[in-house]
């Protein structure tokens, strides 16, 4: 076996992560499973662990200063909870939009000169997450009142009254995509890069990009 890097390391790291949301979906179904999330948790701890080692040894940073990165960004970025010297507010807003608004205030403050609501989204995300953390960045920034983005609009279509009801839409949609010869995935994929305008750019990556 070769020595640990980040690159050999991004596959357990993505596997861990999805056994944490298994642990979970099987708790909301009714299971008893907090021993299991307890030790998928662990298991994603370990590979957060490995990381900062492996830049400990090459003398970037390590596990306490990720700790710490952390802790300082939760408190810069929420100074509707927190004071500058960490400690807690003595109120706190009233609700989630707020919290929302403050929470983007302080982002723009950041990263004053960032003109794409899209920017930062990890590209390579599940499509799905992919279309709705994409559509909620961009009702966000209209709500803020920042840039347009470069993209085409999306007219919402009627969907079921229940999620139970909407994914079985979603994976009737993948059946007939499948009897057509169409990836549903890479067609969201593709559906999302247009409405982020990023469409010119996601060809020229295309073979890096294509999803297996």
């Amino acid at each position: 076996m070769g020595a640990l890097t980040h690159e050999s390391l991004v596959e357990y790291l993505i596997e861990e992560a999805y056994e944490v949301v298994d642990s979970i979906e099987a708790g909301a179904s009714g299971s008893d499973t907090a021993d299991e999330l307890r030790g998928e948790l662990g298991d994603v701890l370990l590979q957060v662990v490995l990381h900062a080692r492996l830049a400990e040894e090459q003398g970037q940073f390590t596990f306490d200063d990720v700790a710490r990165t952390i802790t300082e960004k939760m408190v810069r970025r929420n100074p509707h909870v927190f004071k500058p010297d960490g400690s807690l507010q003595e109120s706190f807003p009233a609700t989630v939009e707020e919290i929302v608004e403050k929470w983007d205030a302080v982002k723009k403050a950041e990263r004053p000169g960032r003109s794409d609501p899209f920017e930062g989204i990890p590209p390579h995300l599940p499509a799905l997450a992919l279309a709705q953390k994409s559509l909620d960045r961009a009702e966000r920034a209209e709500r803020a009142g920042g840039p347009e983005r470069g993209g085409s609009p999306v007219a919402a279509v009627e969907v079921p009254g229940s999620e139970a009801a909407l994914g079985d839409l979603l994976l009737a949609v993948v059946a007939g995509s499948r009897e057509k010869g169409f990836d549903a995935e890479r067609a969201l994929r593709g559906a999302v890069r247009r409405y982020q305008g990023r469409d010119g750019e996601a060809t020229k990556r295309e073979g890096s990009d294509a999803v297996p």
